[in-house]
Protein backbone atom coordinates (compact mmCIF):
# COMPACT_ATOMS: atom_id res chain seq x y z
CA UNK A 1 0.00 0.00 0.00
CA UNK A 2 1.50 3.36 -1.08
CA UNK A 3 1.60 6.24 1.40
CA UNK A 4 -0.55 8.98 1.12
CA UNK A 5 0.53 11.91 -0.13
CA UNK A 6 -0.57 15.47 0.72
CA UNK A 7 0.34 18.96 -1.27
CA UNK A 8 1.00 21.53 1.20
CA UNK A 9 -0.19 24.11 -1.31
CA UNK A 10 -2.94 26.42 -2.45
CA UNK A 11 -1.80 26.96 -6.19
CA UNK A 12 -3.85 26.32 -8.52
CA UNK A 13 -0.73 25.39 -10.65
CA UNK A 14 0.99 23.33 -8.45
CA UNK A 15 -1.76 21.12 -7.88
CA UNK A 16 -2.16 20.58 -11.84
CA UNK A 17 1.20 19.98 -12.35
CA UNK A 18 0.82 17.18 -9.80
CA UNK A 19 -2.45 15.68 -11.11
CA UNK A 20 -0.04 14.89 -14.08
CA UNK A 21 1.40 11.86 -12.23
CA UNK A 22 -1.75 10.30 -11.74
CA UNK A 23 -1.38 9.95 -8.38
CA UNK A 24 -4.34 10.28 -5.51
CA UNK A 25 -3.26 13.25 -3.32
CA UNK A 26 -4.71 15.49 -0.57
CA UNK A 27 -3.82 19.52 -0.59
CA UNK A 28 -3.47 21.81 2.92
CA UNK A 29 -2.95 25.04 3.18
CA UNK A 30 0.54 25.29 4.74
CA UNK A 31 0.49 28.50 7.70
CA UNK A 32 4.37 29.75 7.04
CA UNK A 33 5.70 33.07 7.44
CA UNK A 34 7.81 33.55 3.64
CA UNK A 35 9.73 37.24 4.91
CA UNK A 36 13.25 36.64 3.46
CA UNK A 37 15.62 36.42 6.62
CA UNK A 38 18.51 39.28 6.29
CA UNK A 39 21.28 38.44 3.99
CA UNK A 40 19.53 35.34 3.08
CA UNK A 41 19.99 34.16 -0.28
CA UNK A 42 17.21 32.95 -3.02
CA UNK A 43 18.21 29.41 -2.73
CA UNK A 44 18.69 29.40 0.74
CA UNK A 45 15.37 31.14 1.34
CA UNK A 46 13.18 28.60 -1.15
CA UNK A 47 14.96 26.00 0.36
CA UNK A 48 14.04 26.87 3.64
CA UNK A 49 10.61 27.95 2.71
CA UNK A 50 9.78 24.19 1.14
CA UNK A 51 10.64 22.26 4.09
CA UNK A 52 8.63 25.07 6.21
CA UNK A 53 5.54 24.05 4.29
CA UNK A 54 5.95 20.39 4.03
CA UNK A 55 6.49 20.24 7.70
CA UNK A 56 3.37 22.59 8.38
CA UNK A 57 1.55 20.17 6.05
CA UNK A 58 2.61 17.16 8.35
CA UNK A 59 1.14 18.91 11.10
CA UNK A 60 -2.25 18.64 9.35
CA UNK A 61 -2.17 14.77 9.22
CA UNK A 62 -1.04 11.72 10.72
CA UNK A 63 0.74 9.41 7.74
CA UNK A 64 1.88 10.29 4.38
CA UNK A 65 4.01 12.37 2.67
CA UNK A 66 4.25 15.78 2.35
CA UNK A 67 5.09 18.32 -0.47
CA UNK A 68 6.55 21.60 -0.08
CA UNK A 69 7.38 23.80 -2.30
CA UNK A 70 8.62 27.66 -3.09
CA UNK A 71 9.50 29.67 -5.51
CA UNK A 72 11.26 33.40 -6.11
CA UNK A 73 12.26 34.77 -9.01
CA UNK A 74 16.10 36.54 -9.71
CA UNK A 75 16.84 39.02 -12.22
CA UNK A 76 19.54 41.50 -11.82
CA UNK A 77 20.91 39.68 -8.43
CA UNK A 78 17.64 40.67 -6.87
CA UNK A 79 14.20 38.80 -6.19
CA UNK A 80 11.11 39.67 -7.53
CA UNK A 81 7.99 38.77 -6.62
CA UNK A 82 4.33 38.67 -7.96
CA UNK A 83 3.30 41.96 -9.28
CA UNK A 84 -0.63 41.88 -7.67
CA UNK A 85 -1.56 44.95 -9.63
CA UNK A 86 -0.77 46.30 -13.44
CA UNK A 87 1.63 48.84 -12.99
CA UNK A 88 4.20 46.45 -10.90
CA UNK A 89 3.86 44.04 -13.45
CA UNK A 90 4.48 46.61 -16.48
CA UNK A 91 7.36 47.63 -14.12
CA UNK A 92 9.17 44.01 -13.48
CA UNK A 93 8.55 42.86 -17.46
CA UNK A 94 10.39 45.79 -18.46
CA UNK A 95 12.75 45.00 -16.15
CA UNK A 96 13.07 41.57 -17.58
CA UNK A 97 13.47 43.10 -20.88
CA UNK A 98 16.77 41.38 -23.09
CA UNK A 99 17.57 39.55 -19.57
CA UNK A 100 17.48 36.58 -17.88
CA UNK A 101 15.64 35.91 -14.91
CA UNK A 102 16.57 32.90 -13.27
CA UNK A 103 13.83 30.88 -10.63
CA UNK A 104 15.37 29.03 -7.50
CA UNK A 105 12.56 26.45 -6.68
CA UNK A 106 12.43 24.48 -3.43
CA UNK A 107 10.80 21.19 -3.44
CA UNK A 108 10.91 18.99 0.30
CA UNK A 109 9.12 15.97 0.51
CA UNK A 110 8.64 15.11 4.21
CA UNK A 111 7.21 11.32 5.91
CA UNK A 112 5.42 12.69 8.45
CA UNK A 113 5.39 8.75 10.06
CA UNK A 114 9.32 8.75 9.89
CA UNK A 115 10.27 12.41 9.98
CA UNK A 116 12.47 12.19 6.83
CA UNK A 117 12.86 15.33 4.76
CA UNK A 118 14.58 15.19 1.24
CA UNK A 119 14.68 18.24 -0.16
CA UNK A 120 16.50 20.29 -3.46
CA UNK A 121 16.75 23.94 -5.01
CA UNK A 122 15.89 22.88 -8.43
CA UNK A 123 17.15 26.18 -10.91
CA UNK A 124 15.83 27.35 -14.11
CA UNK A 125 16.68 30.34 -16.55
CA UNK A 126 14.00 32.50 -18.79
CA UNK A 127 15.68 34.41 -21.36
CA UNK A 128 13.53 37.54 -22.44
CA UNK A 129 13.05 38.74 -25.69
CA UNK A 130 14.02 42.59 -26.07
CA UNK A 131 10.30 43.59 -25.54
CA UNK A 132 8.43 47.16 -26.30
CA UNK A 133 6.37 49.35 -23.84
CA UNK A 134 3.07 48.51 -26.34
CA UNK A 135 4.01 44.64 -26.22
CA UNK A 136 4.40 44.15 -22.42
CA UNK A 137 1.25 46.11 -21.87
CA UNK A 138 -0.67 44.43 -24.55
CA UNK A 139 0.29 41.16 -22.89
CA UNK A 140 -0.39 42.18 -19.34
CA UNK A 141 -3.88 43.35 -20.32
CA UNK A 142 -4.55 39.80 -22.35
CA UNK A 143 -3.36 37.62 -18.88
CA UNK A 144 -3.07 39.60 -15.99
CA UNK A 145 -0.55 37.36 -14.48
CA UNK A 146 -1.11 39.66 -11.67
CA UNK A 147 -0.10 36.53 -8.66
CA UNK A 148 2.67 35.16 -10.93
CA UNK A 149 6.47 35.92 -9.72
CA UNK A 150 7.92 37.59 -12.74
CA UNK A 151 4.48 38.82 -14.44
CA UNK A 152 3.85 35.83 -16.62
CA UNK A 153 2.30 32.72 -17.33
CA UNK A 154 4.34 30.50 -19.27
CA UNK A 155 1.80 27.83 -19.89
CA UNK A 156 0.38 30.51 -22.07
CA UNK A 157 0.63 33.66 -24.42
CA UNK A 158 4.09 34.48 -22.09
CA UNK A 159 5.86 31.89 -23.86
CA UNK A 160 5.64 34.93 -26.66
CA UNK A 161 8.00 36.94 -24.50
CA UNK A 162 10.91 34.75 -24.50
CA UNK A 163 14.12 33.78 -26.29
CA UNK A 164 14.86 30.92 -25.20
CA UNK A 165 14.52 28.65 -21.57
CA UNK A 166 16.95 26.51 -20.14
CA UNK A 167 16.57 23.96 -17.73
CA UNK A 168 15.86 20.40 -16.73
CA UNK A 169 12.40 20.12 -16.50
CA UNK A 170 10.22 22.97 -17.79
CA UNK A 171 7.65 21.94 -15.20
CA UNK A 172 9.89 23.96 -12.87
CA UNK A 173 9.10 27.34 -14.06
CA UNK A 174 5.47 26.75 -13.30
CA UNK A 175 6.32 25.57 -9.39
CA UNK A 176 6.50 22.12 -9.26
CA UNK A 177 9.65 20.22 -10.47
CA UNK A 178 7.94 16.96 -11.34
CA UNK A 179 11.12 15.13 -12.82
CA UNK A 180 12.63 16.07 -8.97
CA UNK A 181 9.89 15.43 -7.39
CA UNK A 182 9.59 11.63 -8.76
CA UNK A 183 13.35 10.75 -7.36
CA UNK A 184 12.62 12.32 -3.97
CA UNK A 185 8.91 10.64 -3.70
CA UNK A 186 10.97 7.27 -4.67
CA UNK A 187 13.57 7.95 -1.68
CA UNK A 188 10.38 8.33 0.59
CA UNK A 189 8.90 5.13 -1.30
CA UNK A 190 6.61 5.97 -3.06
CA UNK A 191 6.54 5.02 -6.92
CA UNK A 192 5.20 6.73 -9.78
CA UNK A 193 4.96 3.88 -12.04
Amino acid sequence: MSKPIILASTSPFRKQLLDKLNLPFDTCSPEVDETPLKNESPTALVLRLAKLKAAAGAMQFTNGVVIGSDQVAVVNGNIIGKPLNREKAIEQLSQASGQAITFYTGLAVHDIQSGQVDAIVEPFVVHFRTLSLAAITRYIDIEQPFYCAGSFKCEGLGIALFERLEGKDPNTLIGLPLISLIDLLHQQGVEVL
